[in-house]
């Protein structure tokens, strides 16, 4: 377990706030018990894809808007908001600061410990969202019926005691285009860290979190809050670590805990 509740740095992405899938009370109360003096939101936090189409605001995504405000005025945390590919409006109004404590940026290069990080949401290579933003909808609205499918199996799952499963994730790592693709970017993204000079990267986008070396470079991927809800923490010594953020099977409290939880071991 991870007694510490207190870290020099938080990173978390796709919240994807404003779908049904997003899991806004569960990452709020993360945020709510856990202190950073820098929180990094990396990308998809608020779904404007969805938001556009059928997605909805709710009060829980607001109270998640809310916490954000308050550990700004009351705990002095500093927030940097990365735009992701599925809050791609805020490219209306990048770069944007309100004081010294928000800003919202594309990327930024972050100083931990010796080493220089590169932290983007990771888009910046996937072609189809680049090239043929029609195509990646389509692969959206597919991935949100998977969703949908993922919550009434682990209502049926509940109602018979039986723990969470990730439908989605499953099948992600059954397919090899989707596991080849995962493999793909890691690489991909190690090597823009080489072109920017830095040591490491850390990125969000596929969902897959994950810690590893890649060629000499540290990989940082913060996961999601739709499936696995995790984020990276970074303590006052440099060290990174990947938590995992869960409700308990017997009761409606969270616990967090240091990774890795049987359905990340098995990730490719």
């Amino acid at each position: 377990m991870i007694a510490n509740k207190h870290y020099k740095t938080i990173v978390i992405s796709d919240v994807h706030l404003g779908t049904s899938g997003s899991k806004a009370r569960e990452v709020t109360k993360f945020l709510n018990e856990y202190f950073c003096e820098r929180l990094i939101l990396n990308g998809d936090i608020i779904d404007g894809w969805q938001l556009q189409k059928y997605g909805s605001w709710k009060k829980k995504h607001t109270a998640f808007i809310r916490l954000l405000l308050k550990k700004i005025e009351k705990h002095n945390t500093v927030v940097t908001y990365i735009r992701g590919n599925h809050d791609d409006f805020l490219d209306q109004i990048v770069p944007f600061a309100i004081g010294p404590n928000f800003k919202i940026v594309k990327d930024m290069i972050l100083q931990t410990g010796n080493k220089k990080f590169y932290v983007t949401h990771g888009d910046v290579f996937d072609l189809v969202t680049k090239k043929a933003k029609w195509l990646a909808h389509i692969g959206d609205l597919g991935y949100t019926f998977l969703l949908y499918i993922n919550k009434k199996y682990n209502q049926y799952r509940k109602s018979k005691g039986l723990p969470y499963y990730s439908v989605s994730m499953r099948v992600k790592k059954s397919i090899k285009l989707a596991v080849n693709y995962i493999s793909d970017f890691e690489i991909q993204l190690a090597e823009l860290a080489k072109s920017k000079d830095c040591q490491g990267i850390i990125c969000g986008h596929i969902h897959q979190p994950a810690i590893k070396e890649i060629d000499g470079i540290k990989y940082l991927n913060s996961g999601d809050w739709v499936e696995s809800m995790t984020a990276l923490v970074e303590d006052f010594e440099g060290n990174w670590d990947l938590v995992y953020y869960y409700v308990s099977e017997k009761s409606t409290d969270f616990t967090l805990n240091e990774i890795v939880p049987e359905i990340l071991k098995q990730a490719v």
